[in-house]
């Protein structure tokens, strides 16, 4: 249990809070480039501020204020150019850094160009993500983790706003029981109640050793990039990779499940950016060429236009943790809740949280905050399909969860190469 000071403290994120400023000392996901093939102008609110994403003429990127300072006219309708974005009422123009290039309308050779600015912050693609760092420069490097720079994958990237606080989605990867009851004895009800109890236990058939998710045993340990998530499940053992390897949460906001990252980012304090990135191995004797654009689908949400739930939208992963998520509240009330000997790992990510928070406010360095190119070439991170990557995405087990996997285009390319093999009901997490 926190107290309503602590979870405040926790949950918020805006400029000037301190999990705003702990957040802002990251690189964090804002969208898919191949978002802006269509639409070169996107609006993003990260971490309680209102921006404009675009793509210029040249293919480069900025991020900027969404408001034009001469009569607040939105940005989101600028005309992209070769060196800035366009206002589209009066012509100013604004580079990437959010300072102002053009005035048409103003006499030639005057300096009133040079002295209004915008907000305008660093932007950097990496396999087909765009990321965004809002926090004070020098800004550190982007983390380069094993994924992204990883050869002979195919790539695809999933994403929907959820609309609730960042916090209870993170803790989400901390709580391994859940799995075994929301996405287990709750999935079979919800096929019940829509006529397809012949379906009933897919997921534990598509499961771990002996087709079972019954928890025995968790554990949870610290490593340099945050905590390692282990569990045995009934009928297997610790010598199975689910808990000799685990999979990590990479401290602040990001998932790892197999060979696909789920980032939590805070839109604000009651909305949350998800985003999926998969990389899908390749079999051994199957070469692939690097993608020129990774796809990008976008995850519905499982509720509907009055707000409640869609259960046709339920039999899935993602729909069912979306309703876990978003029942507890738009920033779920920690000063009520009743945890017990199962949640110690929500209880080790908190007790993370404020360390780190607390490395901040003393003047330091928070963890994964990378400086030094020659250690950013490659950050691996340790997963259950390490030995065998085609072996265990046969198994089913890295595909996205739910309703990620049925609209991500590659995951169809890929259920095609198996062999017909039936594709399970998504990664465990």
């Amino acid at each position: 249990m926190l107290t309503e000071k602590e979870n405040e403290r926790l949950t918020r994120v805006g400029p000037g809070t301190p999990m705003g400023e702990l957040m802002r000392r990251y690189w964090q996901p804002i969208g898919a480039l191949s978002e802006l093939d269509d639409t070169p102008v996107k609006h993003v609110k990260l971490l309680g501020e209102s921006l404009v994403l675009y793509k210029d003429l040249k293919g480069g990127l900025g991020l900027i204020g969404d408001t034009c300072p001469h009569r607040s006219v939105s940005m989101l309708y600028g005309v992209p150019e070769e060196s800035g974005l366009r206002c589209p009422y009066h012509g100013w123009m604004f580079d990437c850094s959010g300072q102002c290039i053009e005035m048409p309308a103003e006499a030639s050779g005057t300096t009133f160009p040079n002295r209004v600015k915008i907000t305008g912050y660093p932007v950097q693609e990496l396999s087909g993500l765009i990321f965004a760092y809002l926090g004070p420069e020098p800004a550190p490097l982007l983390p380069r983790w094993d994924m992204f720079v990883w050869d002979n994958v195919l790539r695809d990237i999933g994403s929907t706003v959820i609309p609730c606080n960042w916090l209870q989605i993170m803790e989400n990867s901390l709580d391994p029981v859940h799995v075994e009851w929301l996405h287990g004895r709750f999935s079979d009800y919800v096929l019940e109640r829509l006529g397809r109890a012949d379906l009933k236990r897919q997921f534990y058939r598509a499961g771990g050793v002996g087709g079972n998710w019954s928890h025995e045993k968790i554990g949870f340990d610290e490593f340099e990039y945050g905590i390692i998530k282990r569990r045995v499940v009934e009928g297997g053992s610790e010598n199975d990779p689910e808990w000799r390897v685990g999979h990590p949460v990479v401290f602040p906001n990001l998932l790892r499940v197999g060979s696909n990252f789920q980032y939590r980012v805070p839109v604000d304090d009651e909305n949350t950016l998800h985003v999926w990135f998969t990389a899908y191995p390749q079999p051994p004797d199957t070469i692939v060429e690097p993608q020129e654009s990774v796809p990008h689908y976008q995850v519905p949400l499982p509720f509907g236009a009055n707000g409640e739930v869609d259960w046709s939208m339920v039999d899935n992963n993602s729909g069912q943790d979306i309703v876990a998520w978003v029942t507890q509240g738009a920033i779920a009330d920690r000063s009520q809740e009743k945890l017990g000997e199962s949640d110690k790992g929500i209880i080790l990510y908190r007790r993370q949280l404020r360390q780190q928070l607390a490395i901040l406010e003393d003047g330091g360095q928070p963890m994964n905050i990378f400086r030094n190119p020659s250690e950013n070439v490659q950050l691996d991170l340790p997963w259950e399909g390490q030995d065998d990557p085609w072996g265990f995405a046969r198994k089913g087990l890295m595909r996205r969860t739910g309703q990620a996997g049925k609209y991500a285009p590659v995951l169809r390319e890929m259920v095609a190469r198996m062999d017909g093999e039936e594709a399970l009901n998504g990664p465990v997490h």
